[in-house]
């Protein structure tokens, strides 16, 4: 099967969306004939070596953009000269009678950028997409970070309005989305169909043994609470930081790895709280750090209130540790009852509370993290590997293949 591949921004060296979508590209181009249309960074290693196995048709990302990474990161400004260039790659194929037999859009993975396929006549799926969820109410005059962030708020409008995004996702065979909410978000236009998959996993499964779980916890012994992630504010590592006030008479530990814009406020509120000796800021950590702690952790804690993925969790998940997450969004998608305490997400003091009332379930039974933590491997298995999900999405090439020709 002869598949078009759009993945601007592919690096197997990258975090993020570059990392997921080398994913993309290297494990469908091990199953089928994989043609691949992508930018590079400047300075950044050829995709062509990265990706042997596609066929490579790549663009050099505008000058200037690296300066400003993490603007680049979040609102793209090269996707418009990558988008111009993939429609006239696109319209010249068609003329030379390339023919392919599914196309298929995997980044971005926010719902606010056109595909370039809206103008091909090639059979296409887009997704998985996320991103668009809003705060809570009660959250929303709370969020912080720079100016650019708030630009989100105007996903909604363009996809009313934006005829080239409403076109994109109306003409796709399938629309891939991480978690139900997108559905919601897209109620608006005229899907063909719409399927929930995750947009990342892991490709193998950490050599992790369970973590040792003392009879009772204690002083000597307490129960060690990990946060993995970025540190700004709609993570939620401030309101862990918070319920650590409502756990004083607890013996439980949290460990913060990570840095962002928020982690200044949650050091002060720390301060301010008088947990300082209980909770320890890491600061940013490398990969083989970050396994050590979810090694040395019983429980991770993750209360994201607007996550549209969170491959922290899986990870969390393939070191057989049980969750703490806000029901909303991938996170919530992701885990299930049997593995995972889920919360509501109203406003920041009911956030703490209920983190402080599941740490305590922990505390009081010990047990739980055992089989909850067995329970959260085993759901790993069902929905985090890479491998179940290039299963899959051969499942639904076929499928929208198969329709084209009928």
């Amino acid at each position: 099967m002869r598949i078009l591949l759009v993945a601007p921004t592919v690096d197997s060296g990258d975090i993020g969306e570059a990392w997921v979508a080398y994913q993309w590209a290297d494990l469908l181009s091990r199953r089928f004939d994989v043609t691949l249309l992508t930018y590079r960074k400047r300075g950044a290693p050829s995709i062509t070596d990265q990706v042997p196995r596609a066929r490579v048709v790549e663009w050099l990302e505008p000058r200037g953009l690296g300066r400003f990474e993490r603007f680049n990161s979040l609102l793209k400004p090269g996707y418009v000269a990558f988008d111009a260039r993939a429609r006239r790659w696109i319209k010249d194929a068609e003329r030379r009678g390339e023919r392919f037999d599914v196309a298929h859009q995997v980044v971005p993975v926010a719902m606010r950028y056109p595909s370039p396929l809206r103008v091909s006549s090639i059979p296409y799926i887009i997704g998985p997409v996320g991103g668009s969820l809003e705060s809570p109410p009660g959250f929303r005059g709370v969020d912080s970070g720079p100016w650019y962030q708030r630009l989100r708020a105007l996903d909604g409008l363009r996809m009313r309005y934006d005829p080239s995004l409403r076109r994109s996702y109306e003409r796709a065979a399938v629309v891939l989305g991480i978690a139900d909410y997108v559905r919601d978000f897209l109620s608006a236009l005229s899907l063909h169909s719409f399927e929930v998959l995750s947009e990342t996993g892991l490709v193998t499964v950490p050599d992790a043994d369970p973590p040792k779980v003392p009879a009772a916890f204690s002083d000597a012994e307490p129960l060690r609470l990990l946060f993995v992630g970025r540190v700004i504010r709609t993570k939620g590592a401030r309101d862990l930081v918070a319920a650590m006030a409502h756990l004083r008479d607890v013996p439980v530990e949290l460990d913060v790895v990570g840095d962002g814009f928020d982690a200044t406020a949650c050091r002060e509120l720390a301060a301010s709280m008088g947990v300082t000796a209980k909770v320890r800021f890491h600061g940013w950590a490398g990969k083989e750090a970050v396994q050590g702690f979810y090694r040395r952790s019983h429980v991770f804690a993750f209360p994201s209130y607007r996550e549209p993925g969170g491959n922290v969790v899986f990870e969390a998940m393939g070191h057989h540790l049980p969750l703490i997450v806000c029901d909303r969004g991938g996170p919530g998608a992701a885990v299930d009852p049997t593995c995972a305490f889920t919360l509501e997400a109203h406003d920041p003091d009911q956030l703490a509370r209920d983190i402080a009332v599941a740490v305590r379930r922990f505390v009081a039974d010990p047990s739980l993290v055992t089989t909850m933590g067995a329970a959260s491997r085993a759901r790993l298995d069902k929905v985090g590997l890479w491998s179940a999900k290039i299963d899959r999405i051969s499942e639904v090439y076929d499928a929208v293949a198969r329709a084209s020709r009928t």
